[in-house]
């Protein structure tokens, strides 16, 4: 995920998938045993690149493992094999849009929040074709995170707070103690920093990636592209999933994202220290591999 000059970073799009939309509520029977998928952040799991190979931290940049506090999903797909384009497997989850602020764009007051080992989706195993699923696609909307950094010599905590989805409609959002009113769409990319100086108060700094700085790790980019204008997370199940559609008590999925080293920076500083007042700037940032497996 490449991005110059700019503090965060967008991780994933998905603006290439407005034609796969989720059926209403009214028409779901909820009834029976469901599957649930459960976020976990690991900073051990192997940090990939965007075709899902191992990536190395670049000569002259370094790197930490931000500690995520949440996250939200805007659109979950399984299939069974690797020529599935995306939108011909099983969509269990797209998240409600709205054009209030002009073009479509993801209703954040809508989106639902999952923090590590909680559950983000869960929908009735009735509701898709039984079958032998092997991969797993997500695309993930907004992620609040914290890092380390050094301002003046002086060593601080910071959060972040980025909308990473195609195009987010944002009310108003909270990124640590403090909320911030936009009113307004934004695009995949626009994020809110704050930070706490003991004596001083809350410092809180908005900003915008530019546009197309996002890749993903996607290891069947060969058989299974992702579409220009979209960036979905790929991930093959450790085990294949089986759905016998018979299932008489729930399934929980793990869906473990790879943290490891994900917040990377142009080193100017020093080794092992990001610094972004004396220089140091944001290379690349998010989500490095995603592993789902039934627990």
């Amino acid at each position: 995920m490449k991005l110059i000059r700019s503090f965060a970073m967008p991780l994933l799009a998905l603006a290439a998938l407005n034609s796969c939309k989720k059926s209403s509520s009214d028409d779901i029977d909820n009834t029976g045993p469901r599957i649930n998928f459960v976020f976990r952040f690991d900073s051990t799991q192997v940090r990939l690149n965007n075709l899902g190979q191992p990536s190395s931290i670049a000569a002259g940049n370094d790197a930490q493992s931000p500690v995520f506090n949440k996250m939200s999903a805007h659109y979950l797909e399984m299939t069974k094999d690797q020529f599935t384009a995306i939108g011909g497997g099983a969509v269990l989850y797209r998240a409600a849009e709205t054009t209030i602020g002009g073009a479509n764009a993801i209703d954040f007051d809508q989106s639902t929040f999952a923090g590590q080992g909680e559950t983000f989706l869960s929908v009735p195993i009735k509701s898709f074709a039984a079958g032998t699923y092997n991969w797993l696609r997500v695309s993930l909307a907004y992620q609040n995170y914290n890092i380390k950094f050094k301002s003046g010599g002086v060593n601080y905590n910071g959060t972040l707070a980025s909308f990473i989805g195609f195009r987010t409609y944002i009310r108003n959002y909270k990124i640590r103690d403090s909320s911030l009113t936009v009113n307004a769409n934004k695009d995949q990319g626009y994020w809110g920093f704050e930070t706490v100086v003991p004596g001083f108060g809350n410092f809180i700094s908005t900003g915008q990636a530019p546009a197309g700085a996002t890749t993903v790790p996607n290891p069947i980019f060969a058989t299974s592209p992702i579409p220009a204008g979209s960036c979905l997370v790929t991930g093959q199940f450790a085990s294949p999933l089986v759905i016998t559609g018979t299932e008489t008590s729930d399934i929980t999925v793990v869906v473990s994202l790879s943290t490891n080293k994900s917040f990377e920076w142009k080193e100017v500083y020093g080794p092992g220290t990001f610094d972004p007042a004396n220089g140091d700037v944001v290379v690349d940032m998010g989500i490095r591999g995603m592993i789902p497996a039934r627990q």
